[in-house]
């Protein structure tokens, strides 16, 4: 946020003279925010509550326009909910980086802004100014931007210009508009991301109530035209066009269902690879490399890209796809490509997956942090029934109870598949159940880290609540 409000240079200006002064001292909080302001001539009222006032801050933003006076209008409040001890809270300052789109995608001139009384004109030495920081400080707030000739669909929040929730009354049309046409590549992939979230709540109450799934085409039609992209970063494409996560979206719901979540996102990208199979191909093909490992950002966007579509094309499972993967994993010249492989292939359960699996491993099994890499790769899976065979790998030679980096990797990661570790008859809770047992006498703090998955047991159905009691109780009495 100060980098936001006072630049590259304003935000170098103010470390240098936080350095300068505090070198060798054990300084605080006030410390860094007085250096900030002095070196920038500067007074940020309230924003030392970030510091003192606990709670993520929600801001609320409404829009309007106004065609006669050619004036954009953006209401903005903010709530920062009670939390223990804290039950009033006070108004923070909130840096909001906005630019307002025109009709034809393209970033308008931003040259007035009306606000508390005062207007303030935009310059930068000549040159047009397409985005600006509001510096909104209180309950409530209203900026009116001038000589706007159309109405915009404004791009609130540029960069994550502060860490809130933004709740707008952006359209899902807005959205798209955002999604195909932002300048600002982070309002770009979250408007990809509030469309995907609002999909899987639609299809997970779809899903819920036994309807047909059905994907709707504008939100293939938006991915595609970011998949095809010849101008857009190629990191920012493999993130543009990855799906919110099973957690997340459970996260939201005010009763998680695990098996809906699954089933609802396991349905998007298996439909999206197949109506964008051509495009995902081409994007393999067109970003394999023979040359030498290279860590720099194009290698690693490339391989981000190839490896984010080889992921959703194997999702298929068709025997074209599968060799495509295969071949992939055979060729790689480097980790990142072939453990990438190896996860695509591990989607489905199979031999072409056990054989892929035993391959990686013989070939990587005195490497210590690699192997652990395996383990979590197969405890995170979603395939059917993964429990019997994250319990087989309890045997394996390679794991060790006493290890705690093995225990995380294993035991951990198989937690952290939400349709596994939460599976309606209770398989996964009785199996954490049983290894935090066996833990509690090797490693006390590892198996307390470990139980802490069944921290938020209440946020579930009654049956999986019934079931992660039965097994609390257990761990209650035996520990």
């Amino acid at each position: 946020m100060y980098k936001t409000m006072f630049g590259a240079s304003g935000f170098r200006k103010g470390m240098d003279l936080y350095f300068q002064r505090h070198d060798g001292q054990a300084v605080t909080c006030e410390d860094f925010y007085a250096a900030m302001c002095d070196a920038n001539n500067a007074h940020l009222p309230n924003f030392l509550q970030w510091y003192s006032q606990a709670g993520t801050p929600t801001v609320k933003v409404t829009s309007s326009y106004d065609e006669g006076s050619q004036a954009f209008s953006l209401k903005l409040s903010q709530e920062v909910p009670p939390t223990p001890g804290q039950p009033m809270k006070e108004p923070m300052f909130i840096p909001v980086a906005v630019g307002l789109v025109d009709s034809t995608g393209k970033d308008m001139p931003l040259t007035s802004i009306y606000s508390d009384g005062m207007v303030q004109t935009l310059s930068n030495d000549g040159h047009p100014i397409f985005t600006t920081v509001l510096q909104f400080k209180k309950k409530e707030e209203e900026f009116i931007f001038k000589n706007v000739p159309e109405r915009p669909v404004p791009s609130l929040l540029r960069g994550y210009s502060a860490p809130i929730r933004l709740d707008s009354d952006l359209t899902e049309s807005d959205l798209y508009f955002l999604l195909a046409n932002d300048s600002d590549e982070f309002n770009r992939w979250e408007a990809g991301q509030i469309l995907a979230r609002k999909l899987m709540f639609s299809l997970v109450a779809d899903f819920q109530q036994q309807k047909t799934l059905a994907l709707n085409t504008k939100f293939v039609d938006g991915l595609r035209a970011i998949l095809q992209s010849t101008s857009l970063d190629k990191e920012f494409i493999a993130k543009a066009i990855t799906l919110p996560g099973q957690g997340e979206i459970m996260d939201m719901m005010s009763i998680a269902d695990p098996d809906a979540v699954h089933a609802v996102r396991t349905f998007i990208k298996k439909e999206l690879a197949f109506q964008l199979k051509d495009d995902l191909l081409a994007a393999v093909t067109s970003n394999r490399s023979s040359e030498a490992y290279a860590f720099d950002h194009d290698s690693v966007a490339r391989r981000a890209l190839k490896n984010t579509c080889l992921a959703y094309l194997a999702s298929l499972n068709e025997p074209d796809v599968t060799e495509l993967a295969l071949n992939e994993y055979k060729s790689a010249t480097n980790m990142t490509e072939q453990f990438a492989a190896l996860a695509a292939l591990s989607q489905n359960p199979g031999q072409v997956r056990e054989d892929a699996l035993l391959d990686f491993y013989n070939k990587w099994q005195q490497d210590y942090l690699v192997v652990s890499k395996w383990f979590a790769l197969q405890a995170t899976s979603d395939i059917p029934g993964n429990v019997v065979n994250v319990q087989k790998l309890l045997a394996h030679p390679a794991f060790d109870m006493r290890n705690p980096n093995k225990v995380y990797s294993l035991i951990g990661g198989f937690c952290g598949s939400p349709v596994s570790f939460h599976a309606k008859d209770g398989s996964g809770y009785k199996f954490l159940g049983e290894v935090v047992l066996q833990l509690d006498k090797i490693n006390p703090q590892v198996a307390s880290r470990m139980v802490s998955a069944f921290s938020r047991w209440r946020r579930y159905d009654e049956t999986r609540q019934a079931l992660a009691k039965v097994c609390l109780k257990v761990l209650t009495l035996c520990i």
